[in-house]
């Protein structure tokens, strides 16, 4: 069920965790439905002894489309019209990730009922990897 206006004021918030103890699995799984075979991301001995890195760590989009998840669960399907993120720091297999939507603002553009949504998700250390914005269409 989508959200209504009438039932959101600024403030609000949503949390739900968008990963449980990421695995190198599930890396290698986004490089082949992402086409990304950056080896920073799959290739242990190429991160550590080549780039300098302790382990190979996530894509950036998919800690950002993780993140997605989150928001179309709350808002519903279909109902976003804007999601940007900044990404702020490396996640690493293992880790637990949980994302967070807080209302800002809710408004009228045109025929649209809009709420604005501030996203941020953390790892299991409260360290946020991900910052950003988001907007979607709710009912009224």
């Amino acid at each position: 069920m989508a959200l209504s206006a009438k039932d959101l004021n600024p403030g609000d918030e949503h949390s739900e965790v968008v990963a449980d103890n990421l695995s190198r699995t599930q890396l290698v799984m986004y490089s082949g439905a992402s086409g990304d075979y950056n080896p920073l991301h799959s290739d242990e001995p190429y991160t550590t002894e080549v780039a300098g890195y302790p382990s190979v760590f996530a894509h950036g989009m998919l800690t950002m489309g993780l993140t997605g998840k989150m928001l179309t669960n709350y808002v519903g399907d279909a109902r976003l019209t804007k999601f940007g993120v900044r990404f702020t720091n490396q996640v690493w297999p293992g880790d637990t990730l949980t994302a967070t939507a807080v209302v800002t603002e809710i408004r009228q553009e045109g025929d649209d009922k809009l709420v604005d949504l501030d996203v941020n998700t953390t790892n299991q250390d409260g360290t946020t990897v991900v910052s950003g914005y988001a907007t979607a269409k709710v009912d009224d």
